[in-house]
C-alpha cells in the first residue's frame, strides 16, 4: 500500500502574505513543515504542490520535489487534486497525506498515527488528528475548531462551538482539530465532485461534508501544540516556542 504526502502551499495568504516563507530560528515555516514530514517513515513520496516561483525555488533548494498548479485553486484540497490530475501516475497511490504548509509544528510522529488509522479501517475513507484542549479560551473560541469522536476513534462532530457541552463548564476532555487530512485517493478526486452540504456552509468546515455524506472520518489522539502560522503574531508564538525548546 503507497502512501504519498502532499504540502499545499501557496504565497498569498489573505491574512499573511508571503507566511510559509518567514523564517524562525534560521528556517522558514514551510521547511519545518517539509522537514517534519519527511521524517515520518509511513510516507513513500513527498511533493510540494504550488503556484508560486518564490516557494517552488525555496523547496527546489531543499531537495523537495514540487508540482505546479494554478492560481484559481480555492483551498488545499483543490490544489492537492489538480496535483494528482497533472501527475495521473500518483493516483496508483493508495492514501495521499495531505499536510498544510502553516503548520510547522506537526510531527512525523502524528502523521504517521493518522495514516496508520486509514490503513488499519478498510471501512474509513478519511482520518485526521487532534490535540487535548488545555484552556478555557481555547474551548470557547470560535477559531477554534473542537471535533467529538467515539470509543473506536470515529468522528462524531466538528464545530467551532464548544463541545462537548457540560453542565460544569469546560468539559473535562475537549480537543482541538488539527488539520492534518489522510484521503484515501480515490475518494479525494471524488469529493471535488460533490456539492456542498448545509453543515459545511454552516459551520465552514470541509470535513463536515464528509459526515453529511454518510463516509467514516477516523481521529488520532496527538501530542503537538497546534500552532497554526495566520498572522504575524502566531509567528511570534513560533519563535518563543522554538526558544523554550533550546
Amino acid at each position: 500500500m503507497s502512501t504519498i504526502c502532499m504540502i499545499p502551499a501557496r504565497f498569498n495568504s489573505s491574512r499573511f502574505p508571503g507566511k510559509l516563507l518567514e523564517r524562525a530560528r534560521g528556517k522558514t515555516v514551510l521547511q519545518r513543515t517539509f522537514e517534519n514530514a519527511s521524517r515520518c517513515k509511513e510516507l513513500d513520496a513527498i511533493y510540494v504542490a504550488t503556484d508560486d516561483e518564490r516557494i517552488a525555488t525555496h523547496m527546489d533548494q531543499l531537495g523537495a520535489e514540487v508540482i505546479w498548479t494554478s492560481i484559481g485553486c480555492k483551498n488545499g484540497t483543490e490544489r492537492i487534486a489538480e496535483a494528482l490530475k497533472i501527475r495521473p501516475e500518483l493516483q496508483q497511490a493508495e492514501i495521499v497525506m495531505n499536510v498544510q504548509g502553516d503548520l510547522p509544528c506537526t510531527s512525523a510522529e502524528s502523521i504517521g498515527s493518522v495514516v496508520r488509522l486509514l490503513k488499519n479501517d478498510g471501512g474509513a475513507v478519511m482520518a485526521t488528528a487532534v490535540v487535548l484542549i488545555k484552556n478555557a479560551k481555547e474551548f470557547y473560541s470560535p477559531h477554534v475548531v473542537k471535533c467529538v469522536f467515539d470509543h473506536q476513534s470515529n468522528a462524531l462532530y466538528f464545530s467551532r462551538s464548544p463541545i462537548p457541552y457540560s453542565r460544569q463548564g469546560m468539559p473535562k476532555k475537549a480537543y482541538h482539530h488539527i488539520g492534518l487530512y489522510a484521503y484515501r485517493t480515490k475518494f479525494l478526486l471524488s469529493l471535488l465532485e460533490r456539492t456542498p452540504t448545509e453543515l459545511q456552509i454552516e459551520e465552514d468546515l470541509e470535513q463536515l461534508q464528509v459526515m453529511e455524506l454518510g463516509f467514516k472520518i477516523k481521529v488520532a489522539v496527538v501530542e503537538d501544540i497546534p500552532l497554526g502560522i495566520d498572522t504575524p503574531q502566531d509567528l511570534r508564538k513560533l519563535k518563543k516556542q522554538l526558544a523554550l525548546e533550546l
